[in-house]
C-alpha cells in the first residue's frame, strides 16, 4: 500500500511541477509583453537618444506612428540658434526605432528657419 501512496504522491508532484512550469512560462510571456514600451516612453526615449547622438536639442515630435518593425517619428530639432529666435535654423529628422524603443536610424529630411511658413504643402 505504501507503494501505491508513493506512486500517487509522485504523480501529484509531477503534475504540480508541470503546472509550475506552465505558470512560469506564462508569466515570462506576460512580462515580455509588459516590457513593451508605452508610446510616451518611446517619445521621450527617441528624443533623448537623438539628442545624445547629434548633440542638438530635440524640441518636439511632429509625427509619430507604430510600424511593423517598431516606431517611426519625425522630430523637430534646433540646429543653429540665432538672435532673434525666429531666425534660428530648425530641422526635421525621420527617426526609426525598434519594438523595444531603441533607435535604429535617423536622417534629416528638411531644414528651415523657425519663423518661416512651410512651403511644402502642409508638412
Amino acid at each position: 500500500m505504501s507503494n501505491t501512496n508513493n506512486t500517487s504522491e509522485s504523480q501529484g508532484s509531477q503534475q504540480s511541477s508541470q503546472s509550475y512550469s506552465e505558470a512560469k512560462s506564462q508569466k515570462s510571456q506576460d512580462s515580455q509583453e509588459s516590457r513593451r514600451p508605452r508610446p510616451m516612453e518611446v517619445l521621450r526615449e527617441a528624443r533623448a537618444q537623438l539628442a545624445d547622438l547629434t548633440g542638438m536639442t530635440a524640441e518636439t515630435v511632429s509625427s509619430f506612428e507604430q510600424t511593423e518593425e517598431g516606431w517611426s517619428l519625425e522630430v523637430e530639432v534646433l540646429e543653429l540658434e540665432r538672435v532673434p529666435d525666429t531666425m534660428s535654423l530648425m530641422a526635421s529628422y525621420q527617426v526609426e526605432l525598434d519594438c523595444e524603443g531603441q533607435l535604429t536610424g535617423y536622417r534629416r529630411v528638411r531644414r528651415y528657419e523657425r519663423g518661416r511658413a512651410d512651403s511644402r504643402g502642409g508638412r
